[in-house]
């Protein structure tokens, strides 16, 4: 069963919500928050594979709370819950799974929960066979992080690159990043993370600065001029 935060400032909106989802049985409410302020607070108590947020709320909003989750190494799903229809494209830019606008229709919610739980399951692999769960031609795929070259930044997105294809993931850059950790990945420039165990060619150009040219891929990658020195060290240089 999917562990569950509700964040919304307005009692009755929390109570209604935790009623409906109840009433389907696949999600555990193990905790409530009025407030961003106190969401984060609750987080680190109760660790939860999903938070339900609400937009509007007093001191910060539910998209600057979902944008400060992506920071971390492995966020829960989020799900918008709201009056207002006007924020929906700005919510999926900060990786929600879904956007519900009050008020709420059990059918609606459930098809929501599936997402989540088909996000969840997904993450939860991924973890663990070190594999990036990505998209490709409207299917969810896994890709081994060794098949990865290099991770390029679109937006509030990214693409994944390997050998032979192109893989489009909701998840940023910055998130990325964490999730690869550990695994040879450097931060050659904003916009580009590349697989050190991959680089086949050092560039020099104008500028101070460098083009890394990868394993059976044929881009250029740029390195900004602030990491040339931190990445000959990574390179042994």
């Amino acid at each position: 069963m999917l562990k569950a935060m509700i964040v919304d400032d307005e009692a009755p909106a929390r109570s209604e919500l935790k009623f409906l989802l109840d009433e389907l049985g696949q999600t555990e409410v193990v905790a409530e928050a009025a407030s961003v302020r106190e969401a984060i607070e609750k987080l680190k108590e109760y660790p939860v594979d999903v938070m339900f947020l609400d937009v509007n709320m007093p001191e910060a909003t539910g998209l600057q709370l979902a944008e400060a989750l992506q920071h971390l190494k492995f966020p829960p799903a989020v799900v918008f819950v709201t009056a207002y229809s006007e924020f929906a494209l700005e919510a999926f830019k900060v990786s929600a799974i879904d956007y519900l606008v009050k008020p709420v229709e059990t059918e609606r919610l459930s098809q929501a929960i599936s997402r989540v739980r088909e996000h969840v399951s997904l993450h939860v692999a991924a973890q663990k066979s070190e594999r990036i769960p990505v998209e490709k031609g409207g299917k969810k795929i896994l890709i081994g992080i060794d098949k990865i070259r290099f991770v390029m930044a679109r937006d509030d997105y990214a693409y994944l690159q390997t050998d032979t294809d192109r893989y489009f993931s909701t998840v940023s850059l910055a998130q990325l990043e964490k999730r690869l950790d550990g695994h040879g990945f450097f931060r050659v420039h904003r916009g580009y993370l590349v697989n050190l165990s991959m680089v086949e060619e050092i560039e020099s150009v104008s500028g101070g600065t460098l083009l890394l040219t990868l394993n059976a891929v044929d881009e250029k990658i740029p390195v900004s001029r602030r990491r040339v020195s931190a990445l000959k060290k990574a390179l042994g240089l």
